[in-house]
């Protein structure tokens, strides 16, 4: 007689064995993300065929919503603009001092690296050497990978003596290579950095977590002058600074002048995209180079080792730990960052290609999150839905808009053309299609002019020719949002569903 175990069976297991259940359970949302993507490409093609009238009407609607959407981007823009020209004109050292004990402050600096050259990293460091904060209370640790090699040492011994006595303390420390449980990139080199720096405060500083808020940059952010001052402004005067990580604007300038058109689109767009999301921090996470209390650092156990967008996983770590209770401070004076250029143009494609790859791979917080909002039951259900929101339709939207636009727009129109179906929607459908496109495109000669406002000083040669470029470049918007916009983020959401996990890459910087 046959007869078999049912407890060895998967799907017992899934019912039966805590562990195995949660894993199942995270995998399903891994794999929602791309299933909603291309779920949605394929009802649309096969509606294209079958019901090519109803996918007119959907791309009509869509189409108005995205002018909203336009228009929207637009008014935020302004807000934020106005809010930059309205910090960088104040003098924020000037109303710290103001402040009764904010002598108590200090600064740790995160500089993680890999490979990059010396001139970039030379190039932060006189940006935090120019700050208006007094340098004896900033302390910089930059954090090689061992896996480098001696060239990090050599680097940082250059970089120990030109700078050694500008500032509080500058730490070395170099992230051992193949530690279990991680994986190559950033985030494991950054928790590295901050176990160090916890015992250098315990053992050497000796200085009340409190009063230390760390600052995480991408080793080619370049400060603001009065960056410092600027964050330890808003860190005295927050209701409950503790419980909030401080996002700056992030401006891709340090070397506009020299990078090609395309890239400049790419990056440019990400800082209008950062100016909307800073004028409404109630949904937002932080992004790039950011900064946070070192006591809410140490109490989530610092960056996670073993993910890729490290970034803005360290602010979902907060929130989930303070239950809610920890939001998003926007802080409008700049940092600064390169634009992706390399001297290939080929492998600057590439590398620009790879870091929106990188970037979309922020679909890893979907499952975080959700499994971790099933989990807790104290924060609010609106302020779980309203993140949940933000995150998959902002990941959904960054996948399909511009191919429901571009696309879809096209196909159902010439398939009643072939078929030769004449009634009035049909005939008017791409009329009001191309309008509606038409007037999107305001936002477009929006963030031109903003672009231009936003530049540093201008080229030593050319100038009028490189201003001309730069209003001209953004013709290539379309095709920017779908080669590095639409396509990264479908790739990304793919190999997620797919279980093809994104390992960290290492954008290549040059001087």
């Amino acid at each position: 007689m046959f007869s078999f175990d049912v407890k060895k069976l998967s799907i017992w297991k899934i019912f039966t064995d805590q562990e195995t259940k949660e894993r199942f359970v995270y995998r399903f949302f891994e794999i929602m993300p791309g299933f909603l993507v291309w779920t949605s490409f394929a009802v649309l093609f096969v509606l294209s065929f079958i019901k090519p009238v109803w996918v007119i009407y959907f791309i009509l609607v869509y189409s108005i919503l995205w002018l909203v959407r336009v228009f929207y981007f637009i008014f935020y823009v302004f807000v934020s603009w106005k809010k930059y020209r309205e910090e960088i004109k104040t003098d924020w050292m000037k109303k710290v001092q103001s402040i009764k004990g904010w002598e108590r402050v200090y600064h740790a600096v995160f500089l993680p690296t890999y490979k990059e050259p010396y001139e970039v990293i030379r190039h932060t460091f006189e940006g935090l050497k120019s700050c208006t904060y007094p340098k004896d209370k900033i302390i910089v640790i930059l954090g090689g990978e061992g896996r480098a090699g001696k060239d990090f040492l050599e680097r940082a011994e250059k970089i120990k003596k030109e700078y050694e006595g500008v500032f509080k303390d500058l730490i070395i420390t170099v992230h051992p290579p193949d530690i279990p449980g991680e994986i190559v990139g950033k985030g494991s080199n950054v928790h590295y950095m901050g176990v160090q720096f916890k015992k250098y405060v315990d053992e050497k500083l000796k200085i009340p977590y409190e009063d230390i808020i760390v600052s995480s940059f991408d080793i080619d952010t370049v400060v603001h002058p009065q960056y410092f001052a600027r964050l330890t402004y808003a860190y005295l005067t927050e209701e409950n600074p503790l419980r909030a990580s401080y996002q700056p604007l992030a401006l891709y300038n340090n070397n506009i002048w020299e990078s090609y058109s395309f890239t400049r689109v790419v990056a440019n767009s990400t800082t209008f995209w950062l100016m909307t999301e800073l004028s409404r921090p109630e949904q937002f996470m932080t992004f790039s180079s950011h900064s946070m209390p070192f006591k809410a650092l140490v109490d989530v156990g610092f960056w996670q080792k073993d993910i890729v967008t490290e970034d803005s996983r360290i602010f979902l770590q907060c929130f989930l730990k303070y239950n809610g209770d920890y939001r998003l401070v926007p802080i409008y004076i700049p940092v600064s960052m390169d634009t992706v250029s390399v001297k290939s143009f080929w492998r600057t494609i590439k590398n620009q290609y790879k870091q929106m790859q990188r970037w979309a791979w922020s679909v890893e917080h979907q499952p975080y999150l959700i499994t971790n909002f099933i989990k807790n039951k104290y924060i609010p259900l609106q302020v779980k839905l309203r993140y949940l929101w933000k995150v998959i339709e902002g990941q959904y939207s960054w996948a399909t808009a511009t191919i429901f636009l571009l696309v879809f727009t096209r196909l159902p129109l010439y398939i009643t053309h072939v078929r030769g179906e004449t009634f009035a929607l049909v005939q008017n459908a791409p009329l009001m299609i191309d309008t509606l496109l038409t007037f999107a495109m305001v936002g477009m000669f929006v963030t031109a002019f903003f672009n231009i406002l936003l530049l540093p000083g201008p080229p030593p040669k050319n100038a009028v020719l490189k201003y001309f470029t730069i209003v001209l470049q953004w013709i290539l918007l379309p095709v920017t949002l779908i080669v590095f916009g639409a396509i990264p983020a479908i790739d990304a959401q793919t190999r997620l569903m797919t279980g093809k996990y994104l390992g960290f890459w290492n954008t290549e910087k040059t001087r």
